[in-house]
Formats: structure tokens, C-alpha cells, sequence
């Protein structure tokens, strides 16, 4: 039989499908669905989505939870630690500097190896790259809660971090990919809702087991968990078609990306101890900071770079490019918040670590409600910018109320500020998420996943060292203003001492040991009203920042949703 080709040399059958392929492009555009310039341009294996086979699983919903458990569990990992690191200190036998690197070592692998979850999964597979960043995070929980060192216990969270790092950023793009685009607005929703509700159950439940067994059982109650989503993932998940053009591995630009988020990380985790830029080592490890991203972007985006390790050209999409930039200020509102918390309620009103999380939890349900409102809405057709101008003043308001707490605030005056935080997160998170992702197609989700969670997570690490440093900053503003206050010439003040004074003494502790004892008491009212003030004051900064969110919505083109 003879074979017709056409003056290019190729086939018949391929023209046609070059055409047919280039009328459903037009189609695309026709029904008002966004078609990025660049999506064309990205080397595929496959179709240009995978979508049309992985939507016929009709197991899609059990990949949903498999992808939520391991995603909460991640994000978990990082919170419910905290309340455990005193327990740790003592029974280890570490100094308080030495104990932070068992949080320290797990956020630095997490944000370095992040940014490359999207290029390792494409060149490993994903079902593959899961499977093994699963029994890699899970083996090494079970370490941790087995380990007798610090040492250990760092190394191993260190591994911990590395292997949870997709967890988040490939479940949140498998679960775009498996769905139908009907449905995608929902499982958005869905899946933050792990990931919002994880910092205050984290608390909660690592004080807990505290207090009623032992920090090891944080770590060792992952092990079946992690069974549980590997096996899911094993039996339901499909591989997805996108493959790295190129076997080619970009030594450099992974070189570059460890050194300079690596730094990076070390300065915001470590900066406060040491005096920031006052230190020397700070100073520099900022400067190689800076130039190993700096060196890290243009090597990403050199033209001989055929296989970059991060696809940084698909912020070219103007609603990705902008969801990143909101992720860094939603990062630094959304973890800063939930770190000022825990240590006003337990430095100043109290609390043990497990009521401080039981109070936080509250306001977690209420995010989790409001995610799935608004992902419900956003599903009738409301456009997620109106959303986003809503829950903005809701977390402005929420931040006000948490501003004017008091050393005599009850746990009903906190949790209310947190209720209404919560709720209007929801707001934020679910439509930020969609707009975000509403231009990327094929192999550009995963990448635009792994930008938008890294932006978070550095988002966090900025809001927790900037409020670190201003929290101690306006609390020695404070103490010494009310000092100014405090005169021997004040007839208030020395009756009130006097009167004190004399109480102290008729219990035992004679003139003088009464005097010393009422100055002590003094001393302690103004050291906690100063930090009750830093506190209100860091609560208003982060509000004042999640302001600067609103005119950014606006750069959000409208797009059909549907």
C-alpha cells in the first residue's frame, strides 16, 4: 500500500492530529477557558493535560484522602513538635540553642528540597516519587520517636523533612489532575482544609501526648498512617502521563537552590539569637544567601539550561505570578498568628500547652467550614477576587481583637478573636488557590504547586523572625515606658508598695525581705504588662500586612471557572 505524506515529510495521520489538536486549542478559548502562551511551548510526553484518562478513576475520591492524610501529617509535623521541645531538652540532655534545631533541621530540607518536587516527580513518576517520599517521611517519624541523641533526632528530621516535602505540593496537584475541572474548585477546598487545620490541632495534639505519654509517641503514631497512605497510593493512584523531556539532571541548579535557600533559612531560623546583622555570620551567610538565588534565577532561566530543576518560566502566567506573591504574605499572616498564640496564652495567661491547643482548635473547625463555603460559592459562579476582598477585612478585624487582649483576658476572649480569624481565612486561602491555578495546564501544576507552598512556607519563616524580633523590641519599648512611671516621688506607687511590703513581712519574710519580695512582684506586673503590649502591637502588625493583600487582588485577571 502506498503511503500518502504530505511536502513536510509527515504522515497523514499526523497532520491530522496536529490539526485536530490545534481546533481544540481553539475550542479551549472559545468556551473562555485560559490557554497560557507558554503551555505550548513546555515539552510533554503525553496530552497537553492528562486529565481526560485520569478523570475515568473511579477510585479519584480515595486518592483524595490518601493525598489530604499525607498532607496534614507533614504540615503537623511541623506544629505539634513545639510544645514537646522542653520535654525533649531535659531528656536528651540539650541546651535550649541545641534543642531548636529539631524544628530548625526539618524546616530547612522541607523549603530546600520543595522547589524541585515538581521536576522529581516528573523524572521519577509520580506514583514512584510518592511512594518513596511517603516511606521516607514515615521511616523517618518512626527514627525520631526511636532515637536517644539529639543528634539522632536532628539527623533524622533533617531525612523527615526531605521526604514529606512532596506531601503537599504533588498531593495538591494530583488532586487537580484526577478530578474533573467541575470538580476541582471543591477538592481545593478540601485539601487546605488538611492543610489549614494542621497548625492548631498541631499544638494540641503534641501537648497532649505530652502530657499523657511522652514526646517519642508524636513521632511513632505516624507509622501507621503512613502505612495507610502508601498503600492507598500504591492500589488507587495512576502514574501521571508528564515526563521530563530531558534525562539530562541539573547538578547546578540544585547546587545553587540548597545553598541559597539553604542560607536562607539558617538566617531567618537563626538571626534572632545571634543579633541578626550584628553578628558576622549572619551578615555572611546572608550575602551567600542572596547570591546563590540570585545565581540560582539566572541559571534557571539561561537559554543553555535545557532541563531546569525549578520551572521558573511558568510565572509567566500572570494569575500564578501573583498567587505567589499573595502566598508570601498569606504565609507570614497565617503562621505568625498561629506562633504569637501558644506563647501569649502560655507566657502571660497560663495555659498549659494542651488547653492553649484546645483553644486554638476552634478556630481551625471554622476554617474548615469557611473553606468549604467559599469553595461552594466559587462553584455557583462568584468570582474568587470578591472573595478574597471579603475575607481580607475579616482577618483585619480578627487581628484587632487579638490586638486588644489583656494579662485578664479568659480563654473565651481569645478563642473569639481566633473564631473569627479562622473564618475568614477561609475566604483567603480557597479562592487565592483557584485563581492561582486557573491559568496552568499539564505538567505546569506541579511546578506552580511546588512555587506556591514553598511562597507559604517562606512566607512563615519571615513572619516568625520578623515578629520575634519585634516582639522583644516593642516589649523593651513598653518596659521602659512604664518604668518612666515608677517614682519613689509617685504617692500612689509608695502607698501601694508600702502596703505590699508590710503584707510580705507579716508573712514570714521580715522588713527588708518584704521590701525585696514587693519590688520583685513589681518587677514581674511590669515585665508581663510590657509583653502583653508587645503581643497586641505584633497582632496589629500582622493585621496591617494582611492589608497589603488587597490591592494585589486586583492584578488577578477574571477568569471563567466554571
Amino acid at each position: 500500500m502506498v503511503s500518502v505524506r504530505p511536502r513536510d515529510g509527515r504522515n497523514v495521520s499526523e497532520k491530522q492530529r496536529q490539526i485536530e489538536e490545534s481546533v481544540g486549542a481553539v475550542q479551549d478559548k472559545e468556551l473562555g477557558r485560559s490557554v497560557p502562551e507558554e503551555a505550548a511551548a513546555l515539552p510533554d510526553n503525553g496530552k497537553e493535560s492528562g486529565d481526560e484518562d485520569l478523570n475515568l478513576n473511579p477510585h479519584r475520591w480515595i486518592i483524595l484522602i490518601a493525598m489530604m492524610l499525607g498532607a496534614f501529617f507533614q504540615v503537623l509535623d511541623s506544629s505539634s513538635v513545639v510544645p514537646a521541645l522542653p520535654k525533649m531538652m531535659g531528656n536528651l540532655g540539650a541546651a535550649p540553642d541545641e534543642i531548636d534545631w529539631v524544628g530548625t533541621g526539618y524546616i530547612l530540607s522541607t523549603v530546600i528540597v520543595l522547589p524541585m518536587t515538581a521536576w522529581l516527580s516528573r523524572h521519577f513518576g509520580r506514583k514512584n516519587y510518592l511512594l518513596a517520599s511517603i516511606g521516607i517521611f514515615t521511616c523517618a517519624s518512626m527514627m525520631c520517636g526511636l532515637s536517644d541523641t539529639l543528634a539522632t533526632v536532628v539527623f533524622w528530621r533533617i531525612v523527615q523533612g526531605a521526604g514529606g516535602a512532596a506531601l503537599v505540593s504533588i498531593g495538591q496537584s494530583t488532586v487537580i489532575e484526577v478530578f474533573p475541572k467541575k470538580q476541582v474548585v471543591l477538592v481545593q477546598a478540601l485539601f487546605s482544609l488538611g492543610i489549614m487545620v494542621a497548625p492548631t490541632v498541631g499544638p494540641a495534639f503534641g501537648g497532649w501526648m505530652v502530657d499523657n505519654y511522652s514526646w517519642n509517641w508524636i513521632f511513632l503514631t505516624k507509622f501507621p498512617v503512613g502505612i495507610l497512605t502508601a498503600y492507598l497510593v500504591w492500589k488507587y493512584l495512576h502514574d501521571s502521563p508528564h515526563k521530563n523531556a530531558s534525562t539530562a539532571i541539573d547538578w547546578a541548579g540544585i547546587g545553587f537552590l540548597a545553598v541559597g535557600l539553604g542560607s536562607l533559612q539558617y538566617v531567618l531560623e537563626e538571626g534572632q539569637r545571634y543579633d541578626w546583622f550584628d553578628d558576622a555570620w549572619i551578615t555572611r551567610i546572608t550575602l551567600i544567601a542572596v547570591a546563590g538565588l540570585v545565581v540560582f534565577v539566572i541559571w534557571q532561566l539561561w537559554p543553555s539550561n535545557t532541563a531546569p530543576i525549578v520551572d521558573l518560566r511558568v510565572l509567566r502566567d500572570r494569575g500564578l505570578a501573583v498567587g505567589v506573591v499573595l502566598n508570601v504574605l498569606l504565609g507570614f499572616a497565617l503562621y505568625s498568628a498561629a506562633y504569637l498564640f501558644p506563647m501569649f496564652v502560655q507566657g502571660i495567661l497560663g495555659f498549659t500547652p494542651t488547653e492553649s491547643g484546645l483553644v486554638m482548635m476552634p478556630g481551625g473547625i471554622m476554617t474548615g467550614i469557611s473553606l468549604l463555603l467559599s469553595g461552594r460559592l466559587i462553584q455557583k459562579g462568584v468570582d474568587p477576587r470578591h472573595l478574597i476582598l471579603i475575607g481580607i477585612p475579616i482577618v483585619v478585624a480578627s487581628m484587632w481583637l487579638m490586638g486588644h487582649l489583656s494579662s485578664q483576658s479568659g480563654a473565651d476572649d481569645a478563642q473569639f478573636g481566633l473564631l473569627v480569624r479562622g473564618f475568614g481565612l477561609g475566604f483567603v486561602t480557597t479562592p487565592i488557590t483557584i485563581a492561582a491555578f486557573a491559568g496552568l495546564r499539564g505538567r505546569q501544576v506541579a511546578s506552580g504547586a511546588a512555587l506556591l507552598n514553598l511562597c507559604r512556607q517562606l512566607g512563615g519563616s519571615f513572619g516568625i523572625a520578623v515578629l520575634n524580633s519585634y516582639v522583644n523590641d516593642m516589649a523593651t519599648f513598653h518596659r521602659t515606658t512604664l518604668v518612666s512611671y515608677i517614682s519613689r516621688t509617685d504617692q500612689t506607687f509608695t502607698t501601694r508598695l508600702a502596703g505590699m511590703s508590710a503584707a510580705l513581712a507579716s508573712k514570714g519574710l521580715g522588713h527588708v525581705g518584704g521590701q525585696i519580695a514587693a519590688l520583685g512582684i513589681v518587677k514581674n506586673i511590669v515585665e508581663g504588662q510590657a509583653l502583653t503590649m508587645a503581643y497586641d502591637d505584633a497582632y496589629l502588625l500582622v493585621g496591617i500586612v494582611f492589608l497589603a493583600i488587597w490591592p494585589a487582588v486586583f492584578l488577578f485577571k477574571k477568569r471563567d471557572l466554571s
